[in-house]
């Protein structure tokens, strides 16, 4: 693949160049010799490195573990020269060059991301994500087997062994396994598995002991009719890991064995079938309405799960409390109900469903509310537990820390519980067997911290609440639904509900003036009607004026006894690389009706396909929506948060 046209032009000749396997270079179409393998290792962590400046010290701790000689830095100067001639051989004596250039930072190789297999991967590999995240399993499918179509081997082969072990490669070759998980639960969903198996049968050769991985070959390989050959799989992991490691396997291997021999793998879950090639599965309803209670959220943070109670005819649960005068999400609640159905209704595996949506929306809301409602069809308790992934003040609930906050819910004396996360988790999924249990996991960061805490017992349902992406958990069969701010009817029944019915319709346009403000969004409407119902001797009106004195900053809806929309703001904006802050706090800016990585390009001075991969990460992070491909739109309440941002950087 050549670069394209117009950057040939402003650079000279077209080169291409590969890490994912040996490290090669071409200009031209014509493949270079990179020389020396010292050489070949510089030009492996330049372009591993991506277009950023590789610090001096670190190329020189590259061909020099322990303690370069004295002459190493000359050495380093002498190579890179060398493959700055050999880039650009027309290139006059002592000039700077186009392509190696000198930074205070150290040295960079410009390159774009079509010249370059590693940055075609990431690409694709983003691409899959996002069409994971919208329940598109079979496009998801598609985009990871293309990337991993770039892969050829271990990375950065032909250099010396003890420059492979760099950190730089090391992290490239887990990037490669873990879309190579992706894939696989992505082609389990939709039925592609006989594309997929050939790059998982080069992941679980790099990496023979990573037991989630080879339980995703074997899953595979019975999908494609081959039990005879996925059985020996089994056996053969098995034996490595007792001779290396001296395990027997965990709880996901062992589970992936017994449904092969059971022959129901068809998917990697067998509960309700949704067809994702032809229409999507997420939920992007605007006309139910929402409630949430003060905090906007619902549910108590930081609240000890519930233990299952084992008892149908008490209904005793202690999940969060439910919300007084719950309002609107009709649909939505529909929508679980039969997901529900479809899970309990059969004797099929366990099943997921991922609720998200920007800050404030009432994810945690409707979970709570219908996890109440739906409390009768698991008559063996109700599990909850805050995960803090979004949290501001304080870093998410690591693993073992939900498990053994579970497995003491579930009545295990601190003394018993066994160390490790693997033998917690075997524990875990050992009391919840035969069981059907409702488990609530709020506020989730990522997929692995959730892995260990969903059920595995057939029967149960993981509700999993998070304003993150969480493509590892969609790919893998989880339902998503994404919430939006509620049409101006549904917020106007919600508004009234905590300020007053009577209130509300004494001065109707001061109403609609406060769902204006506040963007319709849950938790701001919960602000404002805290601040009306703390002073109900002063009108309505008073309370619009103020929301519009403070239009475009969040000062109207801060401070609150227990709701503060910027706080809960941060804690998604906390989490963004520097690049995609950047953006996001530029958006404010933008003056069109819509955004597109085209303006996004223009407004941020970056290249059309930078701006689209950022605009990808604040989608993911639900600080901006797609409502079509491509297109964006920035809330009222958020770009107001952006701007504040962009005044405090």
């Amino acid at each position: 693949m050549s670069a394209d046209p117009a950057h040939r032009g402003a650079r000279g000749a077209a080169l291409r160049f590969e890490l994912l396997g040996p490290v090669r270079a071409w200009r031209d179409g014509t493949e270079l010799d990179l020389g020396f393998p010292q050489q070949r290792a510089l030009l492996a962590l330049l372009l591993a490195y991506e277009g950023r400046p590789v610090p001096a010290g670190e190329l020189l701790g590259l061909l020099w573990p322990g303690h370069p000689p004295a002459s190493a830095p000359n050495v380093v100067r002498r190579y890179l020269g060398a493959l700055r001639r050999l880039l650009e051989p027309d290139l006059p004596p002592r000039a700077p060059g186009r392509r190696l250039l000198r930074h205070p930072g150290g040295h960079l190789l410009e390159v774009t991301p079509d010249e370059v297999d590693l940055l075609r991967f990431r690409e694709l590999t983003r691409q899959g994500i996002r069409a994971a995240v919208t329940g598109r399993a079979e496009t998801a499918a598609l985009r990871f087997t293309d990337a991993l179509g770039e892969w050829r081997g271990p990375v950065a082969m032909g250099i010396a062994a003890a420059a492979r072990e760099h950190v730089r490669f090391t992290a490239v070759g887990r990037e490669l396994l873990e879309t190579a998980r992706l894939a696989a639960d992505a082609a389990l969903l939709c039925g592609r598995t006989a594309q997929i198996l050939p790059a998982l049968r080069r992941a679980t050769a790099l990496d023979p002991l990573d037991e989630p991985l080879h339980a995703r070959l074997i899953l595979s390989l019975a999908a494609c009719g081959l039990q005879a050959e996925a059985l020996t799989a089994y056996e053969d992991v098995r034996r490595r890991l007792a001779a290396e490691l001296g395990i027997t396997p965990g709880t996901e291997l062992a589970a992936a064995h017994t449904r092969v021999l059971r022959q129901d793998v068809g998917r990697l879950t067998s509960g309700p079938r949704v067809d994702v090639g032809r229409k999507t599965p997420v939920v992007r309803v605007s006309r139910p309405g929402t409630a949430v209670d003060s905090r906007g959220e619902g549910g108590a943070p930081g609240a000890a799960p519930a233990v299952p109670d084992g008892t149908p005819s008490t209904g005793h649960t202690r999940l969060p409390p439910d919300i007084h005068g719950f309002t609107g999400r009709k649909a939505e609640l529909e929508w679980l109900t039969a997901a529900r159905d479809a899970v309990t209704g059969t004797a099929g595996a366990p099943a997921a469903v991922w609720i998200g949506g920007m800050a404030g929306v009432g994810k945690t809301a409707l979970a709570v509310h219908w996890a109440h409602r739906a409390a009768g069809h698991f008559p063996d308790g109700h599990l909850y537990a805050a995960l803090r992934g979004s949290d501001p003040a304080r870093p998410p609930a690591e693993p073992e820390e939900g498990l053994r906050a579970m497995l003491t819910a579930l009545g295990v004396p601190a003394t018993r519980m066994p160390a490790g996360a693997a033998a917690l988790t075997g524990l875990y999924r050992t009391l919840l067997a035969g069981r059907r249990v409702l488990v609530v996991l709020d506020d989730a960061a990522g997929t692995e911290q959730l892995r260990p805490l969903l059920p595995a017992a057939p029967g149960c349902l993981a509700l999993v609440t998070s304003r993150h992406a969480l493509p590892g958990l969609i790919a893998s069969g989880a339902r998503p639904l994404r919430l939006e701010p509620p049409p101006a009817d549904d917020a106007r029944a919600m508004l009234a509900r905590l300020i007053g019915a009577d209130r509300a319709a004494a001065e109707p346009g001061a109403a609609d003036e406060i769902l204006l403000r506040s963007g319709r969004l849950p938790l701001a409407l919960a602000v404002a009607a805290e601040r009306a119902a703390g002073h109900r001797e002063i009108p309505l009106t008073d309370t619009a004026a103020y929301l519009r004195e403070k239009e475009g900053t969040l000062d109207a809806f801060t401070g609150g006894a227990t709701a503060d929309v910027r706080v809960a703001f941060l804690g998604s904006y906390r989490l963004l690389s520097p690049e995609a802050a950047r953006l996001f706090r530029l958006l404010p800016r933008h003056g069109g009706p819509g955004l597109t990585p085209a303006s996004a390009a223009a407004l941020a001075g970056l290249p059309v396909r930078g701006a689209r991969r950022l605009l990808g990460e604040l989608a993911e992070s639900h600080l901006i929506t797609e409502h079509t491909p491509g297109h964006y739109t920035l809330h009222r309440l958020l770009g107001a948060f952006a701007a504040e941002r962009a005044r405090h950087t």
